[in-house]
């Protein structure tokens, strides 16, 4: 059974109270603390530590899907999303190099301390200098572009239940089907509730070289949205070398439990937004 992380630890896609992580920068008497926390544009190298209960740096993890430790920035306007994998030197310092525009951001740091029971997302915010041009939420349609790929996007998300969400891949009109393996799997989707940035991890079904998952072009998450509302959903995948990601707007359909609907289920939760985002090279 796939798995999202939520507040502090992974829990089975069928728990109905999922909380979205990354909302503090310490949890479990463990921090997140950046050298900056004001930094300039442009290609900007960002120092951290994860300090322990000890008020120490952490200098052992246990890997999640093949890293010590995940890295996510994003603007508070969900512009400028990416997704990279800082190097720790021994005393236990991160560092990592993203590029950032004027405006505010949000770092999330997933990671598994060893010793501790299951995974932590912390965030912290950080102020970059310049004139900010927020950017207006980016509409609710069907599929995403990033260069010469398109991923279309089935299925809804449901507030405080499980669902089945399929993002499809095609290259130039042709189904991609030689996906390659990202971080243990041939899809990883992260996302963010729109108004708090709640940060949401989630996994495909299936694992690459299981003898039943394809390598396109679908690829299937069970998801569970921890309160109705409008999400960001950014997908990273990886073909020819290149990892891509393509990003959508989604707002959760009905809540099926009687007395839960709500308002704001529109029922458009299988459906994206039309920006979907340039390609990095996997490092």
């Amino acid at each position: 059974m796939s798995e999202y992380e939520g507040h502090g630890h992974s829990n089975h896609s069928g728990h109905s109270s999922a909380q979205p992580g990354g909302l503090s920068v310490a949890q479990d008497g463990y921090a997140v603390e950046l050298d900056a926390t004001v930094l300039g544009a442009g290609r900007q190298t960002v120092s951290f530590r994860v300090n322990g209960p000890d008020g120490r740096p952490v200098t052992e993890f246990e890997a999640e899907h093949d890293k010590e430790l995940h890295f996510i920035a994003v603007r508070r306007d969900t512009a400028g999303f990416q997704h990279v994998h800082p190097v720790r030197d021994e005393k236990g310092t991160w560092s990592v190099e993203v590029d950032l525009t004027p405006g505010d951001w949000r770092f999330f740091t997933d990671v598994h301390p060893a010793g501790h029971d299951g995974t932590l997302t912390l965030g912290i915010d950080a102020a970059v200098a310049g004139s900010y041009e927020p950017q207006p939420l980016p509409e609710v349609t069907g599929s995403a572009r990033s260069g010469e790929y398109t991923v279309t996007l089935d299925g809804e998300l449901r507030p405080a239940e499980a669902s089945e969400l399929t993002l499809t891949v095609h290259r130039n009109g042709r189904p991609v089907t030689d996906l390659q393996p990202y971080l243990s799997a041939y899809g990883h989707l992260v996302a963010l509730r729109v108004g708090d940035l709640g940060y949401l991890h989630v996994h495909p079904e299936g694992e690459p070289g299981d003898g039943v998952t394809p390598a396109g072009p679908e690829i299937s998450f069970m998801a569970v949205a921890p309160t109705a509302g409008t999400y960001r959903l950014f997908l990273d995948f990886q073909h020819e070398g290149v990892v891509r990601t393509a990003e959508f707007t989604v707002r959760t359909a009905e809540a099926t439990a009687p007395g839960h609907g709500s308002e704001h289920g529109h029922g458009h939760g299988g459906h994206a937004g039309h920006h979907g985002h340039a390609q990095h090279a996997h490092h």
